[in-house]
């Protein structure tokens, strides 16, 4: 049996990179977390990512590089091919995504589960302010974006990460920790 992938999506500001921070030494011996490819300067801040040129990751992504990709505002990011391994030898992984780009993402393991981090709108736009990357006209934008459904027959966990955030990581680590299921069909 594979390992189960868990793909966390939200939007920016409620607190996505702070949990999966928190959670990772905890996971440490349970899953195995995807460290993304993007096309943003390496010295841009938030989470720990290899940085490359839209040129490098062209050519990555022609040489199967990564098992998904996807673009999200002006940036192109890639998960590693290398995740399927670890799938494959039971371990779980735990991918930073796309909400967008679930619907193809999810076609690629067959236990996968979405955790959805969720925070009140109130406490995003406080959270995208505080990070000073955006001005109040594209904080507002962000927060009037529409949220895609996730695909059909995938399990969603949702985590509401308006509170403590010691909370928020708790109920992370107790969804990454529950054992695989049965691959689809079984």
């Amino acid at each position: 049996m594979g390992g189960r992938l868990f793909l966390v999506v939200g939007p920016s500001g409620v607190g996505k990179d702070s949990i999966l921070d928190a959670a990772r030494a905890r996971l440490a011996e349970r899953a195995v977390f995807a460290r993304r490819t993007i096309t943003r300067d390496a010295n841009a801040g938030g989470e720990d990512f290899d940085a490359v040129t839209p040129e490098t990751f062209a050519a990555m992504q022609a040489d199967s590089a990564f098992f998904a990709s996807w673009q999200a505002h002006g940036l192109s990011y890639g998960l590693p091919a290398s995740l399927l391994d670890h799938l494959a030898e039971g371990c779980n992984v735990v991918a930073n995504v796309s909400r967008a780009a679930l619907p193809h993402i999810v076609t690629a393991w067959s236990d996968t589960v979405i955790v959805a981090i969720t925070a009140k709108p109130e406490t995003v736009a406080s959270r995208l302010a505080a990070r000073g990357r955006e001005d109040a006209a594209d904080i507002a934008r962000r927060l009037a974006r529409a949220v895609p459904a996730p695909p059909p027959g995938i399990a969603v966990v949702t985590i509401d990460n308006d509170g403590a955030l010691d909370e928020a990581v708790e109920a992370f680590v107790a969804a990454v920790s529950q054992p695989a299921s049965p691959p689809r069909g079984e």
